[in-house]
């Protein structure tokens, strides 16, 4: 069952949101910013009726409606992460390998688990709790090669109400028997759960060859084959994450100008086409991936841990090519898009390319919408749109309250949460219009989503 109808109530607090990408500089461009220092959320029946300062909507309130409370907090759009491995969420902080022998030793071991429903759907209960916990309604996900991985994981979030992209591993080699699909038999259970889970209530679906290595030339054929047919599709996979995949790349398909090539060639390059990395890339590849329309998700935390690289976002954005956030769980260390912005500001610092949090913030919410092309229903709060809403406490922790009682500016505000707050500055979380994590139990919201 889904969620019965969501009911009508207002939130006040900060409110933050963009309308268009705010820019590189330490000021956001004109008209790319929302903020409303005592603002006001009118929900109705899961989306956003109202974005207004409050004193300016109260007049317009039908009597009696419930004002739920945030003042001193800050309400954003709900965090989206664009590439996530739920499956491996058992596997976080495993020791020290790098990426062909973590798969080996740490990832391949684990997903076989998932061949058990039971494990799946519990897995799926835990993952969706803590993304909600952090602050994230929306990710776009790797489940494994069983098809009841795909159901358990799409069950779970229907039943709360979120917006979720996901999708059944394929490969058919070079992996063990246990997570081995047929080669056109993995194309079959596709789009089996395509034709159960496309387009359902708030899901969809995400084509998800592993990477080029585990697939054949058959199964890359076939399941671009399906991608032509249906361009609502998404499509995720891996690209150049770490050298020693290259070289294995290129052993696999000599014929192909390079790793990107193998995508081409099979049709996987795509306006809805995901890369996760993308970390060794000439800029020729970066312009080829940009002229297709795809977008790079650079996972920070996962390229530190695994040792992987080091992502070059201002190459990215001078060939015109799309990037976005996301943390690579289990790979990456931290499911919280916090902890995402603060790697990814530390990388950045390495490279001579600063993270603003005007820029980081946008990156989370309206940026990651428009590189999954979902900027239609989520990623801002705007009149309709879907109500998916994380509310920040800036004074979450005493040395975050120590830090924000400093601030002079707004700017100041986000780039302390940015670098200082973690799962603890998550006070609440709403998807679809409905309370669905809630930090504080005697805060009234809480008694809503119970």
């Amino acid at each position: 069952m889904t969620n019965p109808r969501p009911a009508m109530r207002v939130l006040r607090g900060s409110l933050l949101s963009f309308d268009a990408d705010p820019g590189d500089g330490d000021s956001p461009t004109s008209g790319s910013v929302r903020y409303h220092e005592d603002g006001a959320l009118w929900l109705d029946e899961g989306r956003i009726r109202a974005v207004a300062d409050y004193t300016e909507l109260a007049s317009r309130l039908p009597a009696g409606i419930e004002v739920v409370d945030y003042s001193g907090k800050l309400m954003m759009p709900g965090f989206i992460d664009t590439h996530v491995h739920y499956v491996q969420l058992d596997i976080m902080a495993s020791y020290g390998r790098q990426l062909l022998d973590w798969l080996n030793e740490y990832t391949f071991p684990e997903e076989c688990r998932f061949a058990e429903r039971a494990h799946a759907e519990s897995v799926a209960e835990a993952f969706l709790d803590e993304s909600l916990r952090v602050g994230t309604t929306t990710a776009q996900v790797f489940c494994t090669s069983h098809p009841g991985s795909v159901d358990a994981f799409f069950h779970a979030a229907r039943r709360r109400g979120l917006r979720m992209l996901a999708g059944k591993v394929l490969m058919d080699r070079h992996a063990p028997d246990g997570l081995l699909d047929d080669t056109l038999g993995g194309l079959a259970d596709s789009e089996r759960l395509i034709a159960d889970w496309h387009g359902r209530d708030r899901l969809g679906y995400t084509l998800t060859p592993r990477f080029a290595p585990t697939s054949t030339r058959e199964q890359l054929d076939a399941t671009g084959a399906v991608l032509r047919n249906a361009p609502d599709l998404h499509l995720q996979t891996h690209l150049s994450e770490n050298l020693g995949e290259i070289d294995w790349v290129a052993e696999l398909f000599p014929e192909c100008e390079d790793y990107l090539g193998v995508y081409e060639r099979f049709g996987l390059v795509g306006p809805r086409s995901t890369f996760a990395h993308g970390i060794h890339l000439t800029q020729p590849m970066r312009r080829r991936l940009a002229d297709a329309g795809a977008n790079i998700a650079f996972c920070p935390t996962s390229n530190l841990f695994l040792g992987s690289g080091l992502f070059d976002r201002q190459a990215c954005q001078e060939a015109g090519l799309a990037t976005s956030l996301a943390s690579d769980v289990g790979g990456g260390t931290d499911l919280s898009g916090l902890g995402t912005l603060k790697a990814a500001y530390q990388v950045g610092q390495l490279l001579d390319q600063p993270l603003t949090a005007w820029q980081g913030f946008y990156r989370l919410t309206l940026g990651n919408a428009r590189a999954l092309h979902l900027d239609e229903h989520i990623g801002r709060l705007r009149e309709g749109g879907e109500a998916d809403i994380v509310v920040l406490d800036p004074e979450a922790t005493p040395l975050l309250a120590r830090r924000t009682a400093r601030c002079r500016t707004l700017a100041e505000r986000l780039f302390a949460l940015m670098m200082l707050g973690d799962d603890r500055a998550v006070h609440a979380t709403w998807a679809n219009g409905e309370c669905v994590h809630q930090r504080d139990a005697e805060h009234p919201a809480a008694a809503m989503a119970s």
